[in-house]
């Protein structure tokens, strides 16, 4: 693994947040780690920091695992690759299955954090939690976003994760 400058990654990541997911790692305790799938994500700057934003709902069991951690990683497959990991681990929880043993997924040791990260990926991101905000019905302004992501409530939590390091496979 190389270090990979977050911004000039920017377009990377976009593309394959809409296309098939990203993972997002959790640490689980006990060396374990829970890898759930997600499609939206920003990389931005706040608080002059250079930071991966993330929105996990309270629902998930990762939600508990990074509010616990205060820490979390973000793993980027290469377009057209783990395409089966995305769709598992986007539609099972940990909280009943060790996605990482079920699927046979190998890990690499981060760091600049304690979360591992995910082999096989082309990018990959180690953040600690700066800032957390959770939506509430009054923010989501346009029906047509609360109605179609929102309708049984279960609104997102904003974590402000501050990018400790970037790194490209």
């Amino acid at each position: 693994m190389r270090k990979a400058d977050p911004w000039e990654t920017f377009p990377v990541v976009q593309a394959q947040l809409a296309q098939g997911g990203a993972f997002l790692l959790a640490p689980a305790g006990d060396g374990r780690v829970n890898p759930m799938t997600i499609g939206w994500g920003l990389l931005g700057t706040v608080w002059y920091r250079q930071v991966f934003l993330v929105l996990v709902r309270p629902s998930r069991y990762s939600h508990g695992l990074i509010e616990k951690s205060g820490a979390f990683a973000v793993s980027v497959p290469r377009p057209g690759e783990m395409g089966e990991e995305l769709e598992f681990c986007g539609t099972r929880s940990g909280r009943e299955v060790d996605k990482v043993a079920e699927l046979g997924l190998e890990l690499l040791p981060g760091r600049a954090g304690p979360v591992p990260l995910m082999a096989g990926c082309e990018l990959h991101y180690e953040c600690r939690v700066v800032g957390r905000t959770s939506l509430a019905p009054r923010d989501v302004l346009s029906p047509e976003i609360a109605d179609k992501n929102y309708s049984k409530g279960d609104l997102h939590t904003l974590f402000v994760g501050e990018i400790l390091a970037a790194w490209r496979q």
